[in-house]
């Protein structure tokens, strides 16, 4: 089955409302944007064969990676409405229908990844895993996607105003593109998958986003120059259709959300040792890094985080998150 076949028949399901994966069926459809190889595609592979494992293959979970089912923004409507049955997008793709995840994206919230994986498996991450709910998802497990730094393909960033006048690719979240402004960058949100070409055809002459997705996304062939700014830890969330899962016996949903959990410390071991993978390989091939004047990025993002801690719900997380930096 080619993709268009496979978009075509799920378009049919979730017009008649019905669930891609009904109980009877041994296998759920997850959906991610990342490369085969990739660490959270990786991880819900390593759900499925455990589900496999202990239901004697009653369960599993079929993975159609590198965007084969759409765009992250695609696969989060397909999944609240049933027609897929889980999918891992970034709290990015998020921030606007769940308003809760804009913490964790939001510029300098978190001191390193380790706070950041402190936060989300404390309070802040359950309050988030809960507010999916609101919206016919079951939120599964976060998953962790390193530090956002920039790079582009004209000059070294030491200071926000090397920024000045560059088009940067932002994800299509209001966090990101009001950052980009503050930072003096031109804002240019596209999908995750039209970033390399728009890189090669000048569209844009930057992004941001973590060592192992620039290198993956090959976008280090073109932009050549990376700036650490890590201006964000943004994780990553595993959905679930509620249907599908109300669609579950309770044994097997307690099972599922358990191995779903179990998943996170396997993924995180994945993504370090990637993680300095992609670095190594990148810097190897070319690509000139720099560090950047950390202090002067925080000030110019500070209006934003400022801005959004206003908002209802998201200062008491802040807080939960600043408790155990």
């Amino acid at each position: 089955m080619n993709r268009r076949e496979l978009l075509v028949g799920i378009g049919g399901v979730c017009a008649s409302g019905m669930s891609l994966a009904a109980p009877s069926k041994s296998f759920m459809t997850a959906a991610d944007v990342h490369v085969d190889g990739y660490p959270t595609v990786e991880a819900v592979r390593w759900i499925g064969k455990k589900l496999q494992q202990e239901t004697n293959g009653r369960l599993n979970i079929r993975v159609y990676h590198a965007g084969q089912l759409g765009r992250e923004s695609d696969t989060i409507d397909m999944t609240r409405f049933g027609a897929l049955d889980i999918t891992r997008v970034n709290f990015a793709s998020l921030n606007n229908p769940f308003p809760l995840t804009q913490i964790f994206s939001l510029p300098y919230v978190f001191d390193s990844v380790e706070h950041m994986r402190r936060a989300a498996d404390g309070d802040a991450g359950r309050a988030v895993l809960e507010g999916f709910g609101k919206r016919d998802l079951v939120g599964l497990a976060l998953y962790d996607a390193g530090s956002r730094s920039f790079y582009n393909t004209r000059r070294p960033v030491h200071e926000p105003k090397d920024l000045h006048g560059l088009k940067i690719r932002v994800p299509p979240s209001d966090i990101f593109i009001e950052l980009a402004r503050a930072l003096g960058a031109n804002p240019t949100p596209l999908p995750f998958g039209e970033s390399y070409s728009a890189l090669q055809t000048h569209l844009i002459e930057g992004a941001e986003n973590n060592w192992r997705t620039f290198h993956t996304s090959r976008h280090f062939e073109v932009a050549r120059y990376w700036s650490q700014s890590s201006h964000s830890h943004s994780p990553e969330a595993l959905l679930m259709s509620r249907r599908t899962f109300e669609a579950l016996q309770p044994a097997d949903r307690e099972l599922l959300v358990a191995t779903a959990r179990e998943s996170v410390p396997f993924m995180r071991q994945l993504w370090d040792r990637m993680d300095a993978e992609s670095r190594d390989f990148v810097l190897k091939a070319g690509v000139q890094a720099n560090e950047v004047d950390t202090a002067a990025f925080q000030r110019a993002a500070q209006p934003v985080l400022q801005r959004y801690l206003q908002r209802q719900g998201l200062n008491q997380v802040y807080e939960s998150i600043r408790a155990v930096a």
